[in-house]
């Protein structure tokens, strides 16, 4: 394990030192320029198209595709997970309260990527062998780059998404999961908890997207108003320390160590790091994962499903994850226990990952603030690990047929049991790896065909006016 923790440390340092900060982020604000500021001009119009039919009783979904709030409620499925939680809370401890900032920053701008990716979902949609509707970066990068190179390229991020969220990814969700239920009930073993959520993943990947969709349209509305509720409940209890923990953001965003002192040794260069990393891992825009929802969406033109899917990159950070990191930041604990230390190894383990978040929550709540976030990051992560093996199953689909998705089922439910029972930081920093390779051939796929995202805008704008 120490040998693999090694190379995979290497290789996040590499691509999370500089590369995929500039590319992320570099894409987002190309396509912001270019797009005239879509994150803001078509605000309300992914606004009314998200809730002006909200229904958790929509239509079947079926072989032609999903309504436009079931592809969007599958895709927060995903994006809402242990990245809100267990994510914020590592982004603090590792990059300050800065980091909270940098995520903020990648959000916005990551709103244009991700209507970019959605609209390009939709036009490059497809037909399976089993006659459903079927699409993703897969399907678009393959058309940006014709011949062996583009086949090659959508090969490689089939394969990386894949690994990243089929198997990686679920780790962390079934890890995060049994963390929390330990820290609630420690006479619980971790892999009790992974047994069960495997058997109820097992149970509804049987069941296809019908069962997928369905799942989602419900869970999703329902889980995120539960959380909501009570982080704002913990808010008004520690309202004091509210405007300082938002200024602690905003200093600690270009002086970390005027702010946080002690020998963590954080700098500028982290937070702007680790903000990036854990927003994309929870908000996915530029990974390439949420088209696969998108572009199942029935809608009237691709780029009706590129405001949809803006609404949840701006629900996932400016909302969820924000309450999280707010929740923690006034509740004294970085300031008291650990920012102080002398070096991370010596942070204890109950504080990390989701550990911060319901050491936060108990300060207001009691223990029930234990079960509480429990409970929440048990359908946050869960609701994640069927959105993400959807996903894969979309790109196993790609490369093997509709045959071999059982095999991957049953494959993806084995890492869902051995995740639940590994060391926290090595199951993030092996998803922080795959998510990072994964991003570079799709933010390539959807920067050369720029030009088709342009004259798709273009269309939908002409659209609009008439």
């Amino acid at each position: 394990m120490d040998i693999i923790s090694n190379i995979v440390g290497k290789i996040n340092g590499f691509l999370w030192g500089s590369a995929l900060l500039f590319l992320l982020c570099g894409t987002g604000i190309y396509f912001t320029i270019r797009l005239k500021f879509v994150q803001i001009a078509k605000f309300k119009d992914g606004w009314d198209r998200t809730f002006g039919g909200l229904s958790l009783r929509g239509e079947a979904a079926g072989k032609e595709g999903m309504s436009s709030f079931q592809s969007l409620a599958t895709a927060v499925a995903a994006q809402v997970g242990t990245g809100n939680l267990a994510g914020a809370a590592t982004a603090l401890i590792s990059g300050g309260p800065g980091a909270i900032f940098w995520m903020w920053m990648a959000a916005f701008f990551g709103m244009a990527t991700i209507f970019v990716e959605a609209s390009l979902a939709q036009k490059y949609k497809t037909t399976a062998e089993d006659g459903h509707v079927i699409g993703g970066p897969a399907y678009y990068i393959k058309s940006a780059f014709k011949g062996p190179f583009g086949k090659f390229l959508a090969g490689l991020f089939a394969i990386f998404i894949i690994l990243a969220l089929g198997f990686m990814g679920n780790m962390v969700q079934s890890n995060s999961i049994s963390g929390a239920f330990v820290n609630a009930f420690p006479q619980i073993k971790p892999l009790w908890i992974g047994i069960v959520c495997a058997l109820i993943a097992a149970f509804i990947f049987i069941g296809g997207v019908k069962r997928i969709a369905s799942f989602a349209e419900k869970a999703v509305p329902l889980m995120a108003l539960f959380y909501i509720i009570g982080s704002i409940i913990i808010l008004i209890m520690n309202i004091r320390n509210l405007p300082s923990s938002i200024a602690l953001i905003f200093t600690s965003a270009f002086n970390p160590q005027a702010v946080i002192g002690g020998g963590l040794g954080i700098s500028i260069q982290q937070a702007m790091r680790f903000g990036v990393a854990r927003g994309l891992f929870s908000n996915e825009a530029g990974m390439g994962s949420t088209p696969h929802a998108h572009a199942l969406a029935k809608v009237k033109h691709p780029c009706e499903q590129g405001t949809v899917a803006m609404i949840g990159v701006f629900f996932d950070t400016f909302i969820v994850v924000t309450l999280t990191a707010l929740v923690i930041l006034s509740s004294d604990i970085l300031q008291t226990q650990i920012y102080p230390l002398d070096s991370a190894s010596l942070i204890p383990e109950t504080l990390k990952g989701v550990g911060l978040p319901q050491a936060a929550f108990r300060g207001g709540f009691g223990f029930f603030g234990v079960i509480f976030v429990a409970i929440c990051l048990l359908f946050f992560a869960f609701t994640t690990i069927i959105g993400w093996y959807f996903f894969g199953e979309q790109n196993v689909k790609y490369l093997f047929g509709a045959k071999a998705t059982k095999v991957y089922a049953v494959l993806v439910v084995g890492f869902i049991l051995l995740g639940s029972a590994l060391k926290v930081d090595l199951v993030w920093d092996l998803a922080d790896c795959f998510n990072g390779l994964m991003v570079i051939p799709n933010l390539l796929g959807i920067l050369a065909l720029s030009g088709v995202v342009g004259a798709l805008f273009k269309d939908y704008n002409n659209l609009n006016k008439k």
